[in-house]
């Protein structure tokens, strides 16, 4: 039994609990900087990606984004420059809708039954005006360890958005998947001011 005792001290978190741990510490650190994050975003961004970076599946998701039939076509280097420019703009996505949270209420649902592969953490955004605006992570298992695969805010699946971007980004430059990705940050940019304008 004491020859066991360390194994389950090393007992990797849960998908709820890296979603607990790892919201904790964004709140912390964006309640410390708020200020310093807006006047300079792009230190902001850095700190995302410092916290946000070890549990997102950017491989995965990028491929989701990109879809197998282009994905296949993609030399490595595209989809390595494609998952820098994505994970950039995700970055830059998710840090301008946080700049924009003001000690607003956000709780991580407690865990329900866990999938050993899959699974989802809910969360909750409540605004100043007590409006409740439902959060889901998608995490994946992967090397022991547990990562964000989607994100669906409010009924917006994030990683079908993305996707369907990409798609209409390839049709708009005629196929050409170098421009889709050189240009991806100002595709997703485009698409997060249509969103507020609507």
């Amino acid at each position: 039994l004491l020859a066991t005792m360390p194994l389950l001290a090393l007992a990797a978190p849960s998908a709820h609990e890296v979603v607990q741990q790892t919201t904790n510490t964004l709140l912390a650190d964006l309640k410390a900087n708020k200020e310093q994050y807006r006047s300079n975003p792009a230190a902001f961004y850095d700190s995302l990606n410092q916290i946000l970076g070890p549990v997102v599946d950017v491989d995965g998701i990028s491929r989701g984004v990109m879809t197998v039939r282009y994905s296949r076509q993609a030399s490595p280097e595209q989809m390595s420059r494609f998952q820098e420019n994505f994970k950039r703009s995700l970055m830059q996505f998710y840090g301008n809708a946080l700049l924009e949270y003001d000690n607003q209420d956000i709780r991580v649902l407690p865990a329900g039954k866990q999938d050993a592969e899959r699974t989802s953490v809910g969360m909750e955004i409540r605004d100043a005006k007590g409006a409740v605006y439902p959060l889901s992570y998608t995490m994946v298992a992967m090397d022991g360890t547990w990562k964000l695969r989607n994100v669906i805010i409010n009924g917006i699946n994030v990683g079908k958005l993305f996707r369907d971007q990409f798609a209409q980004s390839m049709q708009n430059n005629r196929n050409d998947l170098d421009k889709v990705i050189d240009t991806w940050a100002d595709t997703v940019a485009r698409a997060r001011q249509a969103r507020g304008e609507s």
